[in-house]
C-alpha cells in the first residue's frame, strides 16, 4: 500500500495523467481514493435547531487518507458541485469537532441560508455525499493543551453560528483530560437570539452541571453583548486570554471593550458590507480597469470582486471574507484599501484578495 501511495503522487503518474490530476482518475474509481485533494463523505446529518428559514445542522465527514488533520478553533474550505453551476461552489466552515488526527472524521455545524447556496445544500444533505474539501487553514485556534502549566483562566465569547470553534477547543481541551482545578479556569459565554435558536444547547447544559471548572453562561435576546456584564462575569477581562467570534456587530464591541489588550483573539464572520460611493469614510474616486475583461468603471468603493460581478464578470471565490485567499488577483497598479484592517498598498505587481480589497483611485486588476 505504501508503494502504491508513492506511484500515485509521483511525478511519473502526473506526468501520465495530464492534462488532468491523478485525482480526476482515483475518483472515477472510488471518490474516496485520492493522492493529493481532500474529499469527505457525508457520514450522518444531525438537525441542532429547526429555527424558520435559517436551521442548523452538524454533519459528521469522513475525510479521505489525504486529510491532514486539524487544530482546535481551524476552518476549511468546503466545495460543493451544483448542478448546472459555471464552477464549483466554495465556502469556509470553521470545524466544531475536537482536532482530529490524519483521516478522522470530523464535524461542521452549519447554519443555512435562505440565499447560501451552499449552505441550503450542506444542511439537507443526504448521507453519502462527497464533499471536496481543503486543508485545515486558520490560527484562530488554542496556543495551550490540557498538560500545559499555569494557572491563567481562558474566556469564550462567542455568538451565533460564531460558537462553532469554541466548542472545539472547549471539547478538544475536555477530551484530552483539561481540568481547571489545575490551572485555567474556563469560563463560556454565548449569545444567541432565543433558547430555540440556542446551537447544542443539551451539551453545553452538560458540560455546565459537570465539575469541570468551566462556567457557561447563555444569553438569549436582542442584547448582543454588554461590557458591564462582562466585567461583573470576569472582572479582569483584559488581562485574560480571550477568544471572540460572531457577528461584525458584537465583535465591534468586544473589540472597544478590550481597548487594544493583547489577549483578544478574534475571528469575523465577514468584513463591513459596502454602503455607498464612499468606503471606510473615505470618498471614492478614479477608475477600476479590468485589464484581462478590457473593462473600465468608475470606482464606486466597493471590493473590487463587488464591482466585477456588478460588470457581470464571475470570478473565482471561496469565503468572502478573507480568509481562503480563493479570490487571489495580481493587482499591476494603483492603490488598494484592506476594507477589514484598513491598511493600504500601492505596490505594482503584487497579489491582493478581491474580495477585501478596495480600490483608493485608478486600479488597474488583471481580471
Amino acid at each position: 500500500m505504501i508503494v502504491l501511495d508513492r506511484i500515485v503522487r509521483s511525478r511519473t503518474a502526473a506526468a501520465l495523467a495530464a492534462p488532468h490530476s491523478v485525482d480526476h482518475y482515483l475518483s472515477r474509481i472510488n471518490p474516496m481514493w485520492a493522492a493529493h485533494e481532500v474529499r469527505a463523505r457525508v457520514v450522518d446529518v444531525r438537525r441542532e435547531t429547526s429555527t424558520p428559514g435559517a436551521p442548523v445542522a452538524t454533519l459528521t465527514l469522513q475525510p479521505t487518507a489525504t486529510w491532514r488533520g486539524h487544530r482546535a478553533g481551524q476552518y476549511v474550505q468546503v466545495g460543493l458541485d451544483v448542478p448546472g453551476a459555471a464552477r464549483r461552489m466554495t465556502r469556509c466552515f470553521s470545524i466544531s469537532s475536537a482536532a482530529s488526527r490524519p483521516g478522522e472524521q470530523i464535524t461542521l455545524t452549519v447554519r443555512s441560508h435562505a440565499e447560501g447556496q451552499v449552505s441550503r445544500r450542506l444542511v439537507d444533505a443526504e448521507p453519502g455525499r462527497v464533499l471536496h474539501l481543503s486543508q485545515a487553514q486558520g490560527d484562530f485556534t488554542l496556543p495551550i493543551s490540557p498538560a500545559t502549566p499555569g494557572i491563567d483562566p481562558l474566556l469564550f465569547i462567542t455568538g451565533g453560528s460564531g460558537i462553532t470553534p469554541a466548542m472545539s477547543m472547549v471539547r478538544t481541551l475536555l477530551r484530552d483530560g483539561y481540568s481547571g482545578r489545575a490551572g485555567r479556569p474556563v469560563t463560556f459565554l454565548h449569545h444567541a437570539r432565543s433558547p430555540e435558536d440556542q446551537i447544542y444547547a443539551d451539551e453545553l447544559a452538560r458540560i455546565a452541571a459537570d465539575d469541570n471548572d468551566v462556567t457557561v453562561h447563555l444569553r438569549h435576546g436582542d442584547a448582543v453583548f454588554n461590557e458591564l456584564e462582562l466585567r461583573r462575569l470576569v472582572p479582569r477581562f483584559r488581562d485574560t486570554d480571550t477568544w471572540a467570534c460572531g457577528p461584525a456587530g458584537m465583535i465591534d464591541l468586544v473589540r472597544a471593550a478590550y481597548a487594544g489588550s493583547p489577549r483578544l483573539r478574534l475571528e469575523l464572520f465577514k468584513p463591513p458590507v459596502s454602503t455607498g460611493p464612499t468606503s471606510g469614510g473615505i470618498s471614492a474616486e478614479g477608475d477600476l480597469v479590468l485589464a484581462a475583461s478590457d473593462l473600465q468603471v468608475a470606482n464606486s468603493g466597493a471590493p473590487i470582486l463587488e464591482q466585477a460581478e456588478a460588470l457581470g464578470l464571475t470570478p473565482e471565490f471561496g469565503c468572502r471574507m478573507g480568509i481562503c485567499f480563493s479570490c487571489t488577483t495580481r493587482k499591476a497598479e494603483g492603490t488598494v484599501r484592506n476594507v477589514l484592517s484598513g491598511v493600504e498598498s500601492s505596490l505594482p505587481d503584487e497579489d491582493i484578495q478581491i474580495c477585501v480589497s478596495a480600490p483608493v483611485g485608478d486600479c488597474v486588476v488583471d481580471l
